[in-house]
């Protein structure tokens, strides 16, 4: 029942998201929902109008993880909900270049702006022994869901900031190894056509001016300041912007720019060495 109705309310994935559903109003892994399904146990009727609850939710496109409150991403489980970008699994592959490109550094020193619920951030503090990770962030709302993050992983608060990323770490310009980011980049006029990112992701995480590149110009300039010579940016962007960047950062003064392929063989993330 609740597959068919999320499938008729046009979720993309409606088995998956109903027994993730079920899951999250039970309280148990995927593992023990489906060993109750097979057993043909009933749902426990103190549950049910819990559950039917969050199918509602969901049939009127509410993302799932605002539902749960959690999204995964790489080994994190994250606190998300509105006022906050959803991270996605592009991005994950995101932070896994960021690695390779920086494995040879010792006890790296690293920026992410725009980072949103802090995604980016932690996995790379948690994944690299040694890293030395700052984040920046200017939404309040989304800072909030950055900062609990941040906590639960132990990570120092003092080392992300609810600010312009035109302002933030002054003190650290000249000194950093690599800049990272997956800011907005969806053009002013291009609305999204999942109701779920169009209904409930924040504008502010999504588009950026006419071209969509308005925040890439910013990290652009930005980066050139905090990085030390020869430190990297490397910038998450949409399929079809990697020419008009790729001009963007030679024009001013980029080295080694280099666009690099998602799992689909689409560009979607660039990089650059500071001159």
């Amino acid at each position: 029942m609740a597959t068919d109705k999320l499938s008729s309310a046009g979720v993309l994935s409606p088995s998956v998201d109903a027994e993730l559903l079920g899951c999250f109003v039970l309280g148990v892994p995927r593992s023990e929902l489906a060993m109750l399904t097979l057993s043909d146990q009933p749902f426990p009727e103190n549950k049910v109008g819990e559950y039917l609850l969050a199918v509602s939710r969901r049939e009127k496109r509410e993302p799932l993880q605002h539902i749960t409150g959690i999204a995964p991403f790489r080994h994190l489980e994250l606190q998300v909900g509105p006022g906050v970008f959803i991270p996605r699994p592009e991005t994950e592959q995101l932070v896994q270049l960021a690695i390779e490109m920086i494995k040879d550094i010792q006890n790296p020193r690293v920026v992410d702006l725009c980072s949103g619920s802090g995604a980016i951030a932690i996995a790379l503090a948690t994944e690299i022994a040694g890293a030395e990770v700052y984040s920046v962030e200017a939404s309040e709302q989304a800072f909030g869901f950055l900062e609990r993050n941040y906590q639960k992983y132990g990570l120092d608060s003092r080392s992300a900031k609810n600010a312009d990323l035109a302002e933030a770490f002054d003190e650290l310009e000249g000194k950093l190894d690599l800049v990272i980011s997956n800011p907005p980049y969806i053009p002013d006029a291009a609305v999204p056509i999942d109701l779920e990112v169009q209904l409930h992701e924040p504008s502010l995480a999504l588009y950026g001016g006419e071209d969509g590149l308005d925040v890439i110009r910013r990290i652009s300039s930005r980066a050139l300041h905090l990085l030390k010579p020869s430190g990297l940016v490397l910038i998450e962007h949409s399929d079809s912007q990697a020419l008009a960047i790729s001009e963007l950062l030679l024009t001013e003064g980029w080295l080694e720019v280099i666009s690099s392929q998602d799992l689909a063989g689409k560009d979607r993330m660039i990089s650059a060495r500071k001159p």
